[in-house]
């Protein structure tokens, strides 16, 4: 018996088909696996949020801001190997592996955790570079963890009092509701962590008190200025003016995923986010050229005091 082979229109059109349902199919799977990371990283969210009230339930509702320097603490576990005096790798001489501030805040909560791939995003790897906190190496040299998640250090406040004098200016900044839980108006809206893909800072940047500056105490604000953020999310042109889009090299997924002051966490349309953030105008402070291309040291100096009575929840504003 004769046996009848193919013909190449049958195969070509077999092709097609596969190649169709190929083009059909391929971007299904690519959106189920965003949200799939997506999902992941609230969950992560909600586990740094857990062990953050957790730190918080053993120290008087008091949020954790610790500077120090400890031999062997590294995020990174393969700088672990060290003896002796741990100054020459928390003051830079051989980066600050071993420091405990709010460039390695996740050290912090790390007896409540104990697990580090959680302060990870999992849809970004992990920056190792080099950057302007850590020459030397931001993973590699330094244990930081950068790109991924972040805290909003104006709710915390922060310290910088390691090897430092007592009368040295920004040794504490304290935050202006006192840096307790009970003292955030409402917890279910206020943002304690967030996605933030920069590779200098793994914090909200701070505004600083221009009146309290010379101080060592000094009073910081959260950097709620709509037109900062919008620099960090969205395209922008060679004037640093954001366009519609979003940064897909900044964002992940169209959205920024919150921890909330109430242990809570979820995915933010980046739209919905500068929506619920005040203006450099409405928070009555001024806007210079770094902050209009969403770039910071990590403090913010305008020439103003922040209007805090203006409502925005997720600031932690007008309660």
């Amino acid at each position: 018996m004769k046996r009848k082979a193919f013909t190449l229109i049958e195969l070509l059109v077999v092709i097609a088909i596969i190649a169709i349902l190929a083009a059909i199919l391929f971007p299904v799977f690519a959106q189920a696996k965003v949200a799939a990371k997506k999902t992941t990283a609230i969950a992560n969210q909600k586990q740094i949020g857990t062990s953050v009230l957790l730190y918080m339930s053993d120290y008087d509702d008091v949020y954790p801001r610790n500077d120090d320097c400890y031999l062997n603490s590294s995020l990174n576990t393969a700088l672990n190997n060290k003896t002796g005096n741990p100054a020459p790798w928390c003051d830079g001489t051989n980066g600050y592996p071993f420091r405990m501030n709010h460039y390695a805040w996740q050290k912090w909560v790390m007896p409540y955790m104990k697990n580090v791939q959680i302060f990870e995003h999992p849809g970004r790897q992990k920056f190792t570079g080099t950057t302007a906190s850590c020459p030397q190496g931001a993973w590699a040299q330094c244990g930081q963890l950068m790109g991924g998640f972040a805290i909003n250090l104006a709710l915390t406040g922060a310290i910088n009092t390691w090897n430092r004098g007592l009368t040295a200016p920004g040794r504490t900044r304290n935050s202006w509701l006192g840096g307790t839980q009970v003292s955030v108006p409402d917890v279910a809206s206020a943002m304690l962590l967030f996605e933030f893909y920069n590779p200098d800072i793994n914090f909200s940047p701070v505004i600083v008190d221009p009146v309290n500056n010379p101080l060592p105490d000094q009073v910081v604000y959260p950097m709620a200025i709509r037109e900062f953020w919008a620099a960090n999310f969205k395209k922008s042109d060679n004037a640093c003016n954001p366009q519609p889009e979003d940064d897909t090299r900044r964002t992940f997924g169209g959205v920024v995923v919150c921890g909330m002051a109430d242990g809570s966490a979820k995915a933010m349309p980046t739209n919905r986010f500068l929506s619920l953030t005040p203006t450099a105008a409405e928070y009555g402070v001024n806007v210079d050229n770094n902050t209009k291309c969403g770039v910071s040291s990590g403090t913010y100096r305008p020439t103003s005091t922040p209007n805090t009575g203006i409502k925005y929840p997720l600031w932690a504003l007008g309660g």
